[in-house]
């Protein structure tokens, strides 16, 4: 009932994307990037040192470093550990119990870890945007973008960006800067967001889109990825 043992594979290139039904651009203006979910007790699915995860985390580092020099707000969703069957509702019946009472799985990884001035929210479903501020932020700070990065594309990822959808909020799924329980699930996410609710793009685009693209996402992943190796040696067993 509870997550799967995820087996490595490679993160999607950009020119094995879907063809995007729009063609926006992320304007530092009205951009907030989300990082979905990347605790550790979701991150430990996964083996730490093989694709994607190297990748995953460079390129949500390099991402979230860019943003914050561009003046986004960067904006963190988490779970609660040792929530109520009350709390977890329906997920209860699908996923078990969810994360442990543990401070170490609640974690967000270190390498992306919140810094001063971003935001943490705590998450309660699929959905970045349920029981949560990130439309009264949104609205608030006069933003109608959002950038999705995180954890698993498939689920949490696509309904965020279709709830964003459904309040007329511009969604962006970073393809390199998400992950999921396996290529299938990974690229049929990207297909359906890029046909139906939102833009698929790489993340040295969306770099350049912020004009801080100095060198590609692939380069700037693979050297913050290749830092967080050591720190996250050991996580994947379950």
């Amino acid at each position: 009932m509870g997550l799967p043992r995820i087996p490595r594979y490679p993160m999607p290139a950009a020119e094995e994307l879907p063809a995007n039904r729009v063609s926006w651009t992320v304007d530092p203006a009205r951009a907030v990037l989300l990082v979905h979910d990347l605790q550790n007790h979701f991150l430990d699915a996964y083996r730490a040192d093989v694709a994607p995860v190297p990748e995953l985390l460079g390129n949500v580092a390099a991402l979230a470093s860019a943003a914050r020099a561009a003046g986004i707000p960067v904006v963190y969703s988490a779970q609660l550990g040792g929530q109520s069957p009350a709390d977890r509702g329906l997920q209860q019946d699908f996923w078990g119990p969810g994360i442990p009472d543990d401070p170490r799985a609640t974690a967000i990884a270190e390498t992306v870890a919140p810094e001063p001035g971003d935001t943490v929210l705590t998450k309660w479903k699929y959905s970045a945007f349920v029981r949560t501020e990130l439309d009264r932020m949104l609205r608030e700070q006069g933003r109608d973008q959002l950038v999705i990065t995180g954890v698993y594309a498939h689920i949490g990822v696509q309904a965020t960006a279709c709830d964003a959808w459904m309040r007329d909020v511009q969604a962006f799924v970073v393809a390199d800067a998400v992950a999921d329980f396996g290529p299938a699930e990974h690229r049929g996410a990207l297909a359906w967001v890029a046909g139906r609710c939102g833009m698929v793009a790489t993340a040295e685009t969306v770099l350049g889109m912020l004009g801080a693209a100095t060198a590609t996402a692939t380069g700037a992943g693979a050297a913050v990825g290749a830092s967080v190796v050591g720190e996250l040696e050991g996580v994947g067993g379950k």
